[in-house]
């Protein structure tokens, strides 16, 4: 066993590693992908991006995501099907498993920081069979200055192998993949996907977990600043446009898609981004283009020539969910520090694939507190396992369910207190269909949702006359800058009125059931102001 590049003195024998291959510690980018390429794992596109391939799981497993249950636990973990428990055996035996079979493996190894605001920072060392996995953790999460590595000691390790296989019969998990989280040993196991966003939201889940017992507001959300300091949060799952609208080149980056929220202000969680690819246009997202296509980008699942190596963004041959890693720094205006003040606008944004709901609309107070709860979006195809080709609705409390290891309330309440404490205003932003569903409408113009965005963040809004539409409640402004008025109200663009009637009711009845799995722990007004028939 030989080590290279610059290791901590906290050595990975404290995890239990015996007789390893070779151990490379905390290479940079350019170390990697030269490993990366020197291993076959890896092709460089002509722009100089690395394309890797994630094998047979091209989107998140969640139902191979355990966590280890203790009995000071059992009433603090929402365990159920996004949170399945097992037991501390059968953890330590698969943490066994682990150990045996990186035997004689060369590792890598990436020390990293979650969490930008030093007071609200974790230590995450995270311990990959391949190169790339380690380079994405490098680009996703903060590296650590080469000063402070050989003192590096991490709260968090995770150990991370596309071939590594469970054994359902023995293991008591569900399949040959798993994703388990140990809460009390520190530690995380992936196995038998290459997925590299497992990794990411496995450490997503970790912060899930510590930042409300300090009092912070953990958001599966994106952020940017302005120029005044006014900052904005984007809520929303996969494929709704958290990364592309955050990206303004008005405005300043702080971070696409995790972040804490505490009495000082808004930090980002990681130090890059995870945009997705699939049909990525220079003239709408021009920063994202730029950022994914260059030296030091991971680009995921990508189809492309051979002989050129120029990348069909256009093309979904492996996946729907085709996938950019890149820092940061990739992007000209983020911002260095990653935190900055309270917000002063919220957006929850939904690709909404029954084309029913208004491109955007202003919520009160219990509106949002109960639009938070019910998450609703649509699922794009492939970012997850098991999705067919079409969209399907779905509601996702907190628009981040299968990341949260704790009560949904706990997360709600302090948005709540948030959201009075800092006098925030809090908007609904439709970036899905207009005219009909999936397959007959069409996608909303992403410059019209732009331009609905800079006129909340203008305060071009805030003498603009609203009407209520009838389904929802929902408030919608008359008229917007940059936007045709017919646009702002959807029953305007459906041909068909009945059935654009039809499948509102639908959906209203879909938002009534989903909310009764919250309604005990809301009040009256916050349910009362939710959709009915």
């Amino acid at each position: 066993m030989q080590a290279f590049g610059i290791p901590s003195n906290y050595g990975i024998e404290n995890h239990g590693f015996q007789n390893t291959g070779n151990i490379y510690w905390n290479y940079a980018s350019a170390g990697l992908i030269e490993e990366g390429i020197r291993r076959n794992e890896v092709a460089l596109s002509c722009d100089g991006a690395v394309i890797a391939y994630t094998g047979k799981h091209t989107g998140r497993s969640p139902n191979d995501k355990f966590i280890v249950q203790y009995p000071h636990l059992e009433d603090e973990i929402w365990w159920g099907k996004i949170n399945q428990p097992l037991s501390p055996h059968a953890f330590d035996q698969i943490y066994q498993k682990f150990l045996a079979y990186f035997q004689g493996r060369d590792l890598f190894v990436q020390d990293v920081y979650a969490g930008a605001h030093p007071n609200y920072r974790q230590t995450i060392r995270v311990i990959t069979e391949k190169a790339w996995h380690n380079l994405f953790s490098r680009n996703l999460l903060i590296p650590i200055p080469v000063s402070q590595i050989p003192h590096t000691i991490p709260d968090f390790i995770i150990l991370q192998s596309e071939n590594f296989q469970a054994d359902p019969k023995l293991d008591g998990v569900r399949s040959g993949t798993v994703i388990l989280i140990d809460f009390e040993r520190k530690i995380v196991l992936i196995g038998g996907t290459g997925y590299a966003g497992e990794i990411k939201k496995s450490i997503f889940t970790i912060m899930n977990y510590l930042l409300p017992r300090q009092g912070v507001l953990s958001m599966h959300c994106s952020a940017n600043v302005g120029k005044n300091g006014d900052v904005a949060l984007f809520f929303g799952l996969s494929g709704t446009g958290k990364t592309t609208l955050s990206s303004d080149p008005e405005r300043q980056l702080i971070g696409d898609d995790e972040h804490g929220w505490s009495d000082e202000g808004v930090f980002n969680i990681e130090g890059g981004c995870y945009a997705k690819t699939i049909r990525l246009n220079p003239k709408y997202e021009p920063m994202i283009w730029a950022a994914t296509n260059r030296f030091g980008a991971v680009l995921e699942n990508v189809v492309y020539d051979p002989v050129s190596r120029v990348v069909d963004f256009d093309s979904d041959q492996f996946t729907e969910n085709t996938r950019g890693a890149y820092p940061l720094s990739f992007i000209p205006n983020s911002l260095s520090q990653g935190y900055a003040g309270h917000p002063q606008n919220i957006f929850f944004l939904t690709a909404d694939a029954f084309g029913v709901m208004p491109p955007i609309a202003r919520l009160n107070y219990e509106q949002a507190m109960y639009y938070f709860l019910s998450g609703y979006t649509s699922k794009l195809a492939g970012t997850e396992t098991g999705l067919g080709s079409e969209p399907q609705a779905t509601f996702s409390t907190c628009f981040g369910a299968p990341f949260l290891p704790l009560s949904p309330n706990r997360y709600s309440d302090l948005l709540g207190e948030k959201i009075l404490r800092h006098k925030v205003k809090v908007w609904l932003i439709n970036t899905g269909w207009i005219g009909g569903p999936y397959g007959i409408g069409k996608r909303i113009n992403l410059p019209y949702t732009r331009a609905m965005i800079t006129a909340a963040l203008n305060h071009d809004l805030d003498e603009v006359p609203f009407r209520q539409e009838p389904f929802f409640g929902l408030n919608i402004p008359l008229f917007c800058p940059g936007v045709p008025s017919e646009v702002l109200n959807p029953q305007y663009n459906w041909k068909d009125k009945q059935a654009y009637q039809e499948y509102a009711r639908n959906l209203i009845a879909q938002f009534e059931n989903n909310c009764t799995q919250f309604a005990k722990n809301v009040t009256k007004e916050v349910l009362a102001t939710g959709p009915h028939l």
